[in-house]
C-alpha cells in the first residue's frame, strides 16, 4: 500500500461545537453522533483508520465555519484558543498528526500574527479558513496585502475550505438540496478562489500556494474556457499571465470528497501530476473508500506516490519518499 499524507481532515476545538448544531441536525441523529465522537478523537479511532489506510500522516483542521463563524470581536481569542488547543494534541502524537491553523481573517493583520504565532511558535504547518469570513469579507483586496505578505514569507500553504455562502444566491433559493455541499458550497469556494486569481493576489505575491478541496471546486476543468472569455471580454483587469497558468503554480488541488477514475485523471491533465494531492475529509467522507479509490487508480507508481504522499510533503517541507529511494 502507497504511504499517504492526507491534509483535509477535522477536528472539533471546545467552544466551536455551536457552530455545527445547523449542520447536525439536518442528518440523522446516529450519523450525528458519529461525527461529533470522530471529530473529537485524536489517538483512537483516528490512528486506527489511518493505520488501514496507509496513512503515515494527517494533518488537521478545525472543522467549519471555524473562526469565520465567530463575531469580530471574539475571533482572536477564539483562533488563539483552537490553536493552541490543536498543538497540545498533536505534541502527544506528533509522527503522526499535525495541523493548519485556523485565523482570524475578520482583521488582516490579525490574521497575519496569528498565522506566525501559530507556526513560529506551535509548529503548524499552515491554515485552513472556512471563507466567507464573517458574512461577506473575500480576501482578494490590497488591504489583505499584509496577510499574503506573511504567508508567502513563511512559506506555508492557504487552504480555503467551503462554507456557506453570505446570501443564498437566487438561483439555488427554494432548493435546500443545492445549497450546500452538494453544489453551493463549491460554487462558493470556486469563486472565491477565482476573485483572488483575478484580484491579482498571485502577480503581487508570486510563492503563494492556495490549495482547494474537491478536486479543485471543479475550476480546473474550465482552465481553457477562462483564457478564451478574460482574452475576449477583460473588464479592465490586467494580469502577469493567462489565468490558467495559476493553476499548478499558485492553485493546488486535492482529491477529498471525489473518488472519481476520470475525474482524478482529468484533473492531473488540467493541472499536472505535481499539483495534485489525496486527501479524504475525514470524518464526513470514508476514508476506505477514499483509499480504494486512489489505490486502483490508473496511475503510474511514481504518480501515484507522488499524488499521495510526496507532493503534499513539498508542500509541507517534510521529506519525500522519492529522495529515501522508495520511488
Amino acid at each position: 500500500m502507497t504511504p499517504k499524507i492526507t491534509f483535509e481532515e477535522h477536528f472539533m476545538a471546545p467552544g466551536f461545537e455551536k457552530h455545527s448544531e445547523a449542520f447536525l441536525k439536518l442528518i440523522p441523529r446516529d450519523q450525528a453522533e458519529i461525527l461529533t465522537r470522530r471529530l473529537g478523537d485524536f489517538d483512537g479511532e483516528r490512528i486506527e483508520v489511518m493505520d488501514r489506510g496507509g496513512i503515515d500522516r494527517s494533518i488537521i483542521s478545525l472543522t467549519g465555519p471555524g473562526t469565520q463563524g465567530e463575531s469580530v470581536e471574539k475571533a482572536v481569542d477564539a483562533a488563539k484558543g483552537a490553536n493552541d488547543f490543536l498543538a497540545e494534541k498533536i505534541s502527544k502524537n506528533p509522527n503522526r498528526l499535525g495541523g493548519l491553523a485556523t485565523l482570524p481573517m475578520h482583521d488582516p493583520e490579525a490574521a497575519a500574527r496569528e498565522l506566525y504565532r501559530a507556526v513560529k511558535d506551535l509548529g503548524l504547518q499552515g491554515c485552513l479558513v472556512n471563507a466567507p469570513t464573517n458574512g461577506a469579507a473575500y480576501y482578494e483586496g490590497t488591504d489583505y496585502d499584509p496577510f499574503w505578505n506573511e504567508l508567502e514569507r513563511l512559506g506555508v500553504p492557504f487552504y480555503l475550505h467551503p462554507s456557506n455562502a453570505y446570501v443564498t444566491p437566487h438561483v439555488l433559493g427554494g432548493m435546500p438540496v443545492l445549497q450546500g455541499a452538494t453544489w453551493g458550497w463549491g460554487v462558493e469556494t470556486g469563486s472565491h478562489a477565482l476573485r483572488i486569481l483575478f484580484g491579482g493576489v498571485f502577480d503581487r505575491f508570486p510563492d503563494v500556494k492556495l490549495v482547494l478541496g474537491h478536486m479543485g471546486e471543479a475550476l480546473p476543468f474550465l482552465r481553457w474556457r477562462y483564457d478564451s472569455r478574460f482574452g475576449a471580454y477583460p473588464m479592465g483587469v490586467s494580469l502577469d499571465r493567462a489565468p490558467s497558468a495559476y493553476f499548478g503554480s499558485n492553485i493546488l488541488i486535492t482529491t477529498s470528497g471525489v473518488c472519481s477514475h476520470p475525474t482524478l485523471m482529468g484533473a492531473i491533465g488540467e493541472m499536472g501530476e505535481d499539483a495534485v494531492m489525496f486527501s479524504v475529509d475525514y470524518p464526513y467522507e470514508d476514508t476506505n473508500l477514499a483509499v480504494d479509490f486512489i489505490e486502483t487508480a490508473p496511475l503510474e507508481d511514481a504518480t501515484r506516490v507522488k499524488i499521495c504522499h510526496d507532493n503534499a510533503a513539498r508542500l509541507f517541507g517534510m521529506p519525500t519518499l522519492a529522495r529515501k529511494g522508495v520511488a
